[in-house]
């Protein structure tokens, strides 16, 4: 590729193209490639390249914690998860019918997990996705009510096609906390799809509100149009860092007893190199460790 037509390029904002011209090129020499055929190669590059861009774009915009993936959960931990129903979520219907969903259960058992992985999936089939937790979306409210901007972000939150929200009742929610969370799902309520976690009960929405009425409402709205997933169990990181202490109590106890390799090479003094090999076999090794809520 000349200088010429790699400026030319530039200037058309076609670096997919770019990257990927010398290889059609001599691809179009050696299969005898006409004018059309290799005009298509070379602008499905660049209409590759472009939607891979706008993907990323997406996916930082929509402010996930991690990246997560329905592949990456561990099924096998919780069966109280009906891997259909989730599957069936990953479609997004529901946001196109414009359905919330409401997932209830203990910490650590994989709902920030799921949620992710399906505000994932909404990306890369198109759908503007925003994810937050419970304590950013109070945060966004006092920063911008004190600098008086309540509709700026306010439109942050009605915008996206999915709203996220998650670890609802992990503590108690300061003051007004209630009246922004009704603001949300009132300007949402049939338009756009939410989902919501929580790791308490919906009767205890009125304390962690701070205020019973706007709980009521709130959970009146937000309920009228959602599939609830109860989901039960033990905790995933509780497991795995039990799992985790055993391995390291393991490594750190001798190979054989208290003499450890040197007395296991004095318990078998016919076969030294057979004895030291018996004494480091033991290790026990680690499990990875994949978090999640």
């Amino acid at each position: 590729m000349n200088d010429t037509l790699r400026q030319a390029l530039k200037k058309l904002r076609l670096s997919g193209l770019i990257e990927s011209l010398d290889v059609r090129l001599h691809e179009a020499a050696s299969n005898g490639l006409n004018h059309a055929e290799f005009l298509e190669l070379v602008l499905q590059d660049e209409l590759a390249v472009r939607c891979d861009r706008l993907l990323q774009r997406r996916i930082k915009a929509a402010g996930f914690r991690e990246l997560k993936t329905l592949d990456a959960f561990d099924w096998s931990f919780n069966p109280s998860i009906k891997k259909k129903q989730i599957f069936d979520l990953a479609t997004c219907r529901f946001v196109r019918e414009t359905r919330d969903v409401l997932w209830l259960g203990p910490p650590g058992i994989g709902k920030s997990h799921l949620v992710q992985a399906i505000g994932y999936h909404a990306v890369k089939v198109g759908f503007v996705v925003l994810y937050r937790s419970i304590f950013d979306v109070v945060r966004d409210f006092l920063g911008d009510e004190a600098l008086g901007q309540d509709d700026k972000v306010l439109a942050k939150y009605l915008k996206p096609e999915l709203l996220i929200i998650d670890d609802m009742g992990m503590k108690q929610l300061p003051k007004r906390s209630g009246e922004y969370l009704f603001e949300i799902v009132m300007r949402r309520y049939e338009t756009r799809s939410t989902m919501m976690t929580s790791n308490r009960p919906l009767e205890d929405w009125g304390k962690l509100l701070g205020d019973v009425p706007a709980a009521t409402a709130i959970l009146d709205r937000f309920l009228h149009h959602a599939e609830i997933i109860q989901i039960t169990g033990k905790s995933y990181r509780l497991h795995q860092q039990a799992r985790s202490g055993q391995a390291l109590e393991a490594e750190s106890k001798p190979a054989n007893g208290e003499g450890g390799a040197h007395g296991a090479k004095q318990a078998t003094p016919a076969g030294g190199a057979q004895s030291s090999n018996q004494a480091t076999s033991g290790e026990a090794p680690i499990g990875k460790s994949r978090g999640r809520k």
